[in-house]
C-alpha cells in the first residue's frame, strides 16, 4: 500500500518503517466449519540486510473433525524462545 502512495520510498526504508512499527502477528482464519480461528502467531524481531526476519511463537494444530463438522485442535509452541520483552517503562 505505502507503494501506491506518491512518494517513492526505496524497499529497504519501507521494510524498516514495517519492522519498526509490528512486533507481533496474529494470523486469523476462517475454518471450513464456520469459526474463526487464530491459526499463527508471529513476531517481528528485526531485519537482516533487506529480509524481515520473524519468529513463530504458536500454531493451531488441527487434530479432528467431529459428526457435526466441528474442527477441534490445539495450540503449539514453537521451539524457539521469542524475543518479546516487556516494555522498559513497566519494569
Amino acid at each position: 500500500m505505502v507503494q501506491m502512495g506518491q512518494v517513492n520510498l526505496p524497499s529497504r526504508a519501507i521494510r524498516s518503517q514495517i519492522v519498526a512499527a509490528l512486533d507481533i502477528i496474529v494470523q486469523a482464519e476462517r475454518m471450513r466449519d464456520g469459526q474463526r480461528r487464530i491459526v499463527q502467531i508471529t513476531e517481528v524481531i528485526g531485519m537482516e540486510g533487506d529480509v524481515i526476519t520473524t519468529n513463530d511463537i504458536a500454531a493451531f494444530e488441527y487434530q479432528q473433525e467431529d459428526v457435526h463438522g466441528r474442527i477441534s485442535g490445539t495450540y503449539k509452541s514453537t521451539p524457539s524462545n521469542p524475543k518479546i520483552q516487556e516494555p522498559s517503562c513497566l519494569l
